[in-house]
């Protein structure tokens, strides 16, 4: 793939009638058709407010023929970018190759909405010799229910790793820095670290978001390791040679009886994007980990989880990373972001961070939610 040669039949796909010029764009991995010969794609487009997957078929990737209807919709999600759909195992632990189809197999439709600039995907059910595909759960379709990741992530695409049978995913972080500050550094925004892909066996909604292995050949040295009975608002300091660069792990086990005691926690309906950031308390958090902060705590960026219970007595988690405090340079992004996350019978709180100079990635329960 050195020499290239542009095709004379460039462009080999335009829009159909009635899709807008710039509606249409993003091709995906192609997988193999119903017939002998026949691959297919699908392009992400709209009809109005509703964001739609196109389906072409073609056998040489020069002429393409638009299938009748389309592969999904969904109403108010508007412009379908960078358009995804893959294969899933829901019994093993490894990834697919972008063909796979068959019993024990889920696959996951993603698309990066453009209104709103964020990345959705659900879990579902293709038929190929209808070319349709739909959701395990209508609440949870594609643009309105789970998000890939729930902070300044788009664009993201995966490919199939045939040598070590996996699905890694890219994506792009938009930095927020003024256009005057990127001028100066040198680069706009970075690509994310490679996370593998799996299906979540205990939830059967999730998909699991993991860094490549070959992440963990950046680690330098043993590992610290620290056990600490953590009290409300305490702040326990670990000491590192360097805090611009970090692989954590970390867990929690929260007292069981104080869970179990309170009937109704504060904070209920809560929100990371809402809440006020990490610096709001509460009977049942935040805890977590607080990374580049300088010495004065003038600067820091906590990444955390926060318990609330409702009347009903049931418990649910957040996972949060809040920006507020992570600059005091102006005209950045100074956002809550964050999910709810499941968190099942026997599990404990486990959450994973990167830490690479301006970008900090968070993994919470194997990565269920990031």
């Amino acid at each position: 793939l050195l020499d290239w040669v542009k095709y004379k039949g460039n462009p080999v796909l335009v829009p159909p009638p009635g899709i807008g010029v710039k509606d249409f764009r993003d091709p995906t991995t192609a997988w193999t058709g119903p017939q002998n010969g026949q691959w297919l794609l699908t392009i992400g487009s709209k009809i109005g407010k509703t964001g739609i997957a196109l389906v072409y078929e073609t056998s040489n990737f020069t002429s393409f023929k638009l299938l009748d209807g389309v592969l999904h919709a969904v109403p108010g999600t508007g412009m379908w970018e960078c358009v995804d759909f893959y294969p899933v195992s829901t019994k093993k632990t490894n990834g697919l190759d972008t063909s796979y189809n068959g019993p024990g197999v889920k696959h996951v439709l993603k698309a990066s909405l453009d209104d709103n600039k964020q990345d959705h995907y659900a879990i579902g059910t293709y038929d190929l010799a209808k070319n349709k595909w739909t959701p395990d759960n209508p609440e949870l379709d594609c643009g309105i229910g789970l998000r890939l990741d729930y902070g300044k992530y788009y664009a993201s695409k995966t490919f199939y790793d045939p040598k070590k049978e996996r699905r890694v995913l890219w994506g792009w972080i938009g930095e927020t820095d003024s256009e005057s500050a990127d001028l100066q550094k040198g680069w706009a925004s970075v690509q994310s670290i490679p996370r593998t892909v799996l299906y979540d066996k205990k939830t059967g909604t999730h998909l699991l978001q993991w860094p490549v292995e070959e992440i963990e050949s950046l680690r330098a040295g043993d590992p610290i390791v620290k056990e600490v009975d953590l009290q409300p608002g305490s702040i326990e300091l670990l000491r590192v040679d360097s805090a611009a660069e970090l692989d954590i792990e970390v867990s929690f086990e929260v007292d069981k009886v104080a869970l179990q005691g309170i009937i109704e926690a504060d904070h209920v309906g809560f929100s990371c994007s809402t809440s006020g950031g990490a610096a709001s308390r509460g009977i049942l958090g935040p805890f977590g980990v607080i990374v580049i902060a300088d010495q004065t705590l003038s600067e820091l960026t906590p990444v955390y989880f926060y318990i609330s219970k409702g009347a009903d007595g049931r418990a649910e988690t957040h996972f949060c990373a809040d920006q507020t405090r992570s600059s005091e340079a102006p005209g950045v992004g100074k956002q809550v972001y964050g999910s709810s996350v499941p968190v099942l019978d026997g599990e404990k709180h486990s959450m994973r961070l990167l830490v690479d100079h301006s970008i900090v990635e968070s993994f919470a329960q194997g990565g269920r939610t990031v």
